[in-house]
């Protein structure tokens, strides 16, 4: 017998049978979920038996400091194995999934940014000097905001995207890496070391080996690097927010101040505005202007 405590309730994976379908096209439509525990508590009944009956032993045959020693001794050491648990639940990303890697992890935690919701302050020495999205507007997304969790691997624990929509980006990054090879490529993402990631071969603004964006293959969420006026745009019309390490404090972070991750896309629509966000971070990261050739995935 084993117990779990979820602390979200979450929507599947979409089986094979989901299609990545247009709102527009689509007037009624059909979303069936059903709960996840992506994060919980990770004792089973025989470890809880165990531990209740060491602190009922420790409380009646040790002394009352040593007792409460040994309480909060075997407290941190299960919030500890708990967190760590959680920390492997996320999947591979730029963080090795060891325990070195959860400390390196908290480590960070402690200087991470607090509102990822709070835009970039203005830069009067960035170049180029606004950002591109102000000439096209993005919509806004639909509905509330997906649960992200962790810093890396940060990830999303609700609102997964469609599968369908993950493969057609996927087309789509290739496509545009192959017919534009003298200015982009396709690789591993220099960032998560997992995953697909398009580069600039040239890059104006440096990121990690001129990274303009990458996919997760677990959530179908992506980061990528954006002009600080298009991080806010993005924030504010919902579609994503700025990551944990993007602080600004003393301590050199590993990721750029610019680096924001964008929600996976649940249809067609959402896709086609995702991908306007990835041009712009093209923008960004070349000072050139870069157009996705989707039609055909889409």
């Amino acid at each position: 017998m084993s117990g779990t405590l979820t602390r979200t309730s979450t929507s599947t994976h979409p089986s094979s049978t989901d299609v990545c379908t247009n709102l527009d096209s689509d007037p009624i439509s059909i979303n069936v979920t059903i709960r996840q525990d992506p994060l919980s508590v990770t004792l089973d009944g025989p470890a809880i038996f165990a531990v209740s009956i060491l602190l009922i032993l420790g409380i009646y045959l040790m002394q009352p400091p040593s007792a409460a020693l040994l309480i909060g001794f075997i407290t941190g050491l299960l919030f500890i194995h708990n967190d760590y648990q959680n920390y492997l639940k996320l999947g591979p990303g730029g963080t090795p999934a060891t325990f070195a890697g959860y400390v390196r992890i908290n480590w960070l935690k402690l200087w991470a940014c607090r509102d990822p919701f709070n835009a970039l302050p203005a830069d009067p020495d960035v170049q180029p000097t606004a950002g591109i999205l102000r000439k096209k507007p993005i919509p806004c997304r639909c509905g509330l905001r997906p649960k992200v969790v962790g810093i890396a691997p940060q990830r999303q624990v609700n609102q997964f995207g469609s599968r369908e929509c993950y493969l057609a980006l996927r087309r789509i990054l290739e496509n545009h890496g192959e017919r534009n090879s003298e200015e982009v490529g396709i690789g591993t993402s220099c960032f998560e070391k997992h995953g697909i990631g398009l580069f600039a071969r040239y890059p104006f603004n440096n990121t990690c080996q001129g990274e303009i964006c990458h996919v997760h293959d677990s959530d179908y969420s992506m980061h990528l690097n954006l002009h600080p006026d298009d991080v806010k745009e993005v924030i504010e019309k919902g579609w994503g927010q700025r990551h944990p390490l993007t602080s600004q404090c003393l301590l050199k972070m590993p990721v750029p101040k610019q680096f924001t991750m964008v929600y996976a896309p649940r249809t067609m629509d959402e896709l086609k505005v995702v991908c306007q966000i990835i041009e712009a971070a093209g923008w960004w990261v070349t000072a050139k202007e870069m157009k996705l050739d989707g039609t055909a995935e889409m």
